[in-house]
């Protein structure tokens, strides 16, 4: 009988980094809550709801660093992967990628929130909201198809290349309020002269957003790590089930 080689981590590795991943994360993202919700000062140019919901941009701009993180990764992995050929690379993208898409649909929907009593409305066809979408979609995407083929190789083939080529919707939607009328507002970089949305970051504003976008980052490396260990886990069992029944 061959034996089969596994690229498994053993249960006393798995539940130290579970451990150490996971008191990290939580109690960077507890420190970061209470400095978003107690700490930093009030908006002083808005008032009441509106005043109350923009303490929700620090976990807004947390999910957009998140997603931006797991996409940038997910094209360095794929590269990698189309150049080494090692799938241990295509499952960093496959885990960087849903973990983006997770902080993806955050930044959505902390946005919907944040907009209601802003804007009046959960929803607008603006060019950000718009952008911001079809970038989660496109990267849904990405999760249907590679799901539905079946040999290892071609997936992860597939994968790497839909991953760098679904990149391109990212500097998109970067963009997007920057190039074209919007009442989205710029926080970093140049302003569109002809935008509507304006923001202004105070100096306590930038120290707890600075701390939401550092905890936002472990838990996006806590997530990546734990699902990149639980890929490598479920291919050596699809290969000793190969194993056994051949």
């Amino acid at each position: 009988m061959t034996t089969v080689k596994s690229n498994a981590v053993g249960w006393r590795g798995v539940d130290l980094l579970q451990l150490g991943l996971g008191g990290l994360t939580v109690a960077s993202m507890a420190v970061a809550m209470w400095l978003s919700l107690a700490y930093a000062p009030a908006a002083s140019n808005l008032a009441g709801d509106e005043q109350l919901a923009q303490r929700i941009f620090y976990v807004h701009m947390g999910c957009n660093i998140g997603a931006l993180a797991g996409f940038v990764l997910s094209v360095v992995a794929s590269s990698v992967y189309l150049v080494r050929r090692e799938l241990d690379w295509d499952r960093v993208s496959q885990a960087a990628i849903e973990a983006g898409l997770l902080c993806g649909i955050g930044t959505i929907l902390t946005g919907m929130f944040w907009a209601k009593p802003t804007w009046n409305t959960y929803w607008t066809w603006d060019p950000r909201l718009t952008t911001s979408t079809i970038t989660v979609l496109v990267y849904l995407a990405y999760l249907l198809f590679r799901n539905g083929i079946d040999d290892r190789s071609v997936r992860a083939r597939f994968g790497s290349i839909y991953a760098i080529v679904a990149f391109l919707s990212v500097p998109l939607t970067f963009y997007s309020a920057r190039l074209f009328r919007s009442i989205h507002p710029v926080v970093y970089g140049a302003e569109n002269a002809d935008a509507q949305g304006d923001f202004r970051v105070g100096e306590t504003m930038t120290q707890v957003l600075s701390w939401n976008l550092v905890a936002f980052c472990i838990l996006f490396s806590a997530l990546v790590v734990l699902r990149w260990r639980q890929l490598r886990n479920e291919d050596a069992l699809a290969e000793l089930r190969e194993e056994v029944g051949s």
